[in-house]
């Protein structure tokens, strides 16, 4: 929109002035014929009749009208009726009115299209978010011969990270898996693996089995830039033995109660949806443990949490806090513990990545009751 050109203001100054030097040059040409009396003061109020009907014209066409037009859509804009937009090549005030009107409802309808939109997409992240609470394990259950709590917290309201504990027959599969970045992409992969394992768990009778099946699947229905850690355990409750698989994740922690020692396993394997056959790529290793041994899992939410200085809690800063914990407390109270210890270095720096601690301890007599049942984030 240029600016100002035309005013009309300016406009009625012009047909003013030409009136002045009218009325002027009819009075020097009386005044010079020697008709001074009558002539004049006739033509006088014919020129003052002319010039009202032009000074009429111009306010009612120039301004009255099309002033009228715009404070007509500006009421229907202001009480809430359907407004249109106005069209005009004017270039003086009238033009400058309109030219603000215009962009003014443009801009409502700018920000109306993205509230529509905005509300869509929290309706459809509320459903999503909904559907994963419902999918995703609520409760740590009870096994015989372990104490397991489990926690989570997600960064988005759908978070990617994958947990549960599934005992079906005379085993208790443990697993925990991150799918790459997080929000709705990164929540529907992990519902998909964690509907996957739960169907798996019933037909399969090894922790290796699943991992293999799952990948298979995951791999002929997820884009190639989705992919999905995962490390799972396996305690088989008539041998009392734990064994493991690895998908790529991160290391497995084992604290031994005699020693007092902590130590980190690497996961090993590869990642799944990244090669369409796993099975030469894993393995299932077993994990020896002694009464009071604590072996705990996690995601890389912990690791690589950073504090204000931009520093990462990192693996040792985990390895540390779980040696520290695990002399003291039952899973429960190392799994609170370690929570606090990585929200407090966090401090009040927002949570960048979803965040799952799994705290298992080896009580063959269930001597530690678990007092909070609940997955919910403790930090």
């Amino acid at each position: 929109m240029r600016f100002i050109q035309k005013s009309i203001i300016r406009k009625l100054l012009l047909y003013f002035t030409s009136l002045l030097l009218l009325l002027a040059g009819v009075a020097v040409y009386f005044y010079y014929s020697g008709n001074v009396v009558i002539l004049p003061l006739k033509v006088v109020l014919i020129i003052l009749g002319i010039f009202l009907f032009i000074a009429l014209f111009i306010y009612y066409f120039e301004i009255f009208k099309p002033l009228k037009s715009i404070l007509f859509q500006m009421q229907a804009l202001l009480t809430g009726k359907p407004y249109q937009r106005i069209y005009t090549d004017r270039i003086d005030e009238i033009g400058v009115l309109a030219y603000f009107f215009n962009q003014v409802t443009k801009g409502f309808k700018e920000v109306s299209s993205d509230l529509k939109d905005r509300e869509r997409m929290i309706d459809e992240l509320t459903i999503a978010a909904e559907l994963q609470r419902g999918i995703l394990m609520k409760e740590n259950p009870i096994v015989q011969g372990l104490q397991i709590v489990a926690k989570n917290k997600p960064a988005t309201e759908v978070g990617g990270d994958s947990f549960s504990i599934i005992t079906v027959k005379d085993k208790t599969y443990i697993y925990v898996g991150d799918v790459t970045g997080h929000g709705v992409s990164a929540g529907l992969i992990m519902t998909m693996v964690n509907s996957l394992i739960n169907v798996f768990a019933d037909v399969y009778d090894s922790a290796f089995d699943i991992v293999v099946n799952v990948n298979k699947y995951i791999k002929r229905h997820v884009k190639k830039a989705m992919f999905m850690t995962m490390v799972m355990l396996a305690f088989d409750h008539k041998t009392q033995k734990m064994t493991y698989v690895g998908a790529g994740h991160e290391h497995i922690i084992v604290y031994r109660a005699a020693s007092g020692e902590c130590e980190a396993i690497l996961s090993g394997g590869i990642a799944l949806g990244m090669v369409p056959d796993n099975s030469k790529a894993i393995k299932e290793k077993e994990i020896y443990l002694d009464d009071g041994d604590f072996v705990v899992l996690y995601t890389d939410g912990l690791t690589e949490a950073r504090n204000t200085e931009g520093e990462m809690y990192s693996l040792d800063r985990l390895k540390a806090s779980v040696k520290e914990y695990a002399a003291q407390y039952s899973a429960e109270g190392v799994n609170y513990h370690v929570a606090q210890d990585v929200s407090g270095f966090m401090s009040k720096d927002k949570q960048e990545d979803d965040m799952t601690l799994i705290v298992i301890k080896r009580d063959s007599k269930n001597n530690e009751e678990i007092k909070d049942h609940s997955t919910a984030w403790n930090g």
